[in-house]
């Protein structure tokens, strides 16, 4: 029997239920995450609590760090004005803000145009949304592989993670996790369409998405040929599997759509990988990094090699785990594409904070503590912990 007929055939038993108004299955789905989204609302309300007591003392203006500074002006300026600004750097490098993906401005101009907000504002709209759009996406992966329990612990990480601030911030990680968790979450519930389409969207919010094609595109190659294995007919395969096909064709459309439009602005086929070299955003395969430790004081490398084997511990960990194919191959592209590329460093944790699988592992050993008290203690403990640290990076100079 194929795999195909395994996932489909349902055991012997009584009469399914009657199928639930689509309202009812958002409230009952809505009802089921309440607890996640109330526990990551909660950590990211201590966030912005701290930071806003920090930044008043030091006279500074919360919201004005939160929505315009770096990136976010970037975004906020292609919002209002196209793509049309570049930046001559003293060093003769050209900075283009064709390196910026045009989902989000295109949501910033939209929310400003129907309501009173500033574009600044419409950009802290959405990404605080998309937080919670994520965090539920996050609970109800979670949920569908360990159970509610692990899916509330698992959008808590996320939330208290120490790159945590800038999911309040006007970003795009908050947006493009949301998509790529429900993306996720459409696959391992077989609805190929549907995650092909949030794929499009993920590919218009952050070059990134990539990984999110290729779990698409390895778990539908592994599962069909599986079943050609065991058939021995393309044909039937290619029938069954139609929507799969469909949705794994679909899915590299925004990326593209975006690559093949910065290639005809600038009239040559390979302008956005010019335009992100000129960032420093070109692949190196992780010379780049290799370099930077060693150019390090001995304990900042000797602290940096140890963060980096912690990631590649959880990586194992996930591994072990035997975490689903698309989750697995999400993670772990998430994690190589934001290690070997030859950008600036310090950005490196908010391009893993996508990665949200890679919190499974801690998630399921938090549920191990005797008491459900002894679980919502190390929570609060790394809740506090996380905000103090993006008070601390958000008063800073550089950009996170």
């Amino acid at each position: 029997m194929s795999d195909h007929q395994l996932r489909t055939r349902t055991p012997a038993g009584p009469a399914p239920a009657p199928r639930t108004p689509g309202g009812s299955r958002a409230a009952a789905a809505f009802r089921a995450a309440a607890p996640a989204l109330a526990v990551y609302a909660a950590a990211r309300a201590l966030g912005l609590l701290a930071f806003w007591v920090a930044a008043s003392a030091a006279g500074r203006d919360p919201l004005g760090s939160l929505s315009g500074r770096w990136d976010s002006v970037w975004y906020q300026r292609i919002a209002e004005h196209g793509y049309r600004y570049t930046v001559t750097l003293p060093d003769g490098s050209v900075h283009s803000d064709l390196a910026f993906f045009p989902l989000l401005p295109a949501l910033e101009r939209a929310v400003s145009a129907v309501t009173p907000l500033t574009l600044g504002g419409a950009g802290l709209l959405v990404a605080w949304t998309a937080g919670l759009l994520a965090a539920w996406g996050i609970f109800a992966v979670g949920a569908h592989l360990r159970g509610r329990r692990t899916g509330v612990v698992l959008a808590a990480l996320w939330g208290v993670c120490p790159t945590a601030f800038v999911q309040s911030m006007a970003y795009t990680e908050t947006l493009f996790t949301a998509l790529a968790a429900w993306a996720l979450y459409a696959v391992l519930k077989g609805r190929w369409i549907v995650a092909g389409a949030l794929c499009v969207l993920a590919g218009l919010t952050r070059p990134s998405a990539a990984a999110l094609i290729a779990a698409l595109a390895i778990t539908a190659a592994v599962a069909l040929v599986r079943e050609y294995r065991e058939e021995r007919r393309a044909g039937p395969v290619l029938r069954r599997n139609a929507r799969m096909i469909a949705g794994v064709a679909l899915a590299p459309l925004g990326w593209l759509a975006y690559v093949v439009f910065v290639a005809v602005r600038e009239g040559s086929p390979v302008a956005y990988f010019d335009v992100q070299a000129q960032w420093g955003n070109n692949i190196d395969g992780g010379r780049a990094l290799a370099a930077f430790i060693a150019g390090l004081p001995w304990p900042a490398a000797l602290g940096l090699c140890a963060a980096l084997g912690l990631l590649g511990w959880l990586v194992v960990l996930c591994v072990r785990q035997r975490q689903p194919l698309p989750v697995l191959v999400y993670a772990i592209a998430i994690v190589v594409i934001s290690l070997i590329g030859a950008g600036y460093f310090g950005s490196r944790p908010r391009l893993m904070m996508p990665a949200f699988p890679l919190l499974l592992p801690p998630a399921v050993a938090l549920l191990r503590l005797r008491t459900t008290g002894r679980t919502a203690a190390v929570l609060a403990v790394l809740a506090c912990a996380s905000a103090a640290y993006g008070a601390w990076t958000l008063l800073g100079a550089g950009p996170p």
